[in-house]
């Protein structure tokens, strides 16, 4: 079963489940000028390949990547259905990357107890021609009420490199709870985890 069809599937039981309802869309915390869409493999992977080149992307994992090699990567993965990606766009421009997976499918969920409505999360923030206030904060906040609203996620779990220390405070802003430091294939990760009440939470500051 392909991770599309399973988020079908989980997004159709988490609207007939029992759960708080909590409204998003307060104009003052969350940018209406930050949309989502799916990635365009045939156009998409030119804009976001030499994001990945620059200094900052190392933690990205994809800076030694050939422009062909980067669209071979996300065209098997969307084939395979282990991964959903996303391009951010930010006044209709390329913004940002996330990508979204099931944990019970993944490396990660080898580490914790996955439960259903978990949704795994990486993003990236291409560069910014004029610096933005709280543009990663805000582009934060959009991905999540993309995945708790569009996807049905109960659960959204990252797991950043522990070198990481920017994302870890972004994350920390928006209502990510740290859990477990673990050990993945390619790095030391710190595993967190944010729901709808905890992103609501960070709201009211």
């Amino acid at each position: 079963m392909s991770f599309e069809l399973s988020l079908d599937k989980q997004k159709s039981r988490n609207q007939s489940c029992s759960s708080v309802s909590i409204a998003f869309d307060h104009p003052l915390v969350i940018n209406p000028l930050f949309t989502l869409r799916p990635l365009h493999m045939q156009t998409d992977i030119e804009v976001i390949h030499p994001w990945y080149q620059m200094d900052y992307a190392h933690y990205w994992n994809m800076q030694n990547m050939t422009l062909e090699a980067t669209r071979d990567f996300y065209v098997s993965t969307a084939k395979s259905g282990k991964l959903q990606t996303y391009m951010g766009l930010h006044s209709n421009r390329p913004a940002f990357v996330m990508e979204c997976y099931d944990p019970a499918h993944d490396e990660v969920g080898q580490h914790y107890d996955v439960q259903f409505g978990d949704i795994g999360m990486h993003f990236f923030t291409g560069p910014c021609l004029h610096p933005v206030a709280n543009f990663t904060r805000d582009i934060l906040r959009a991905i999540l009420v993309f995945l708790f609203e569009e996807l049905g996620a109960r659960r959204v779990v990252v797991e950043p490199d522990l070198r990481n220390s920017k994302v870890h405070r972004i994350n920390q802003m928006v209502g990510f709870v740290n859990q477990a430091v673990i050990e993945l294939p390619n790095k030391k990760a710190q595993l967190a985890f944010c729901t709808p009440a905890d992103f609501a939470n960070s709201l009211k500051g």
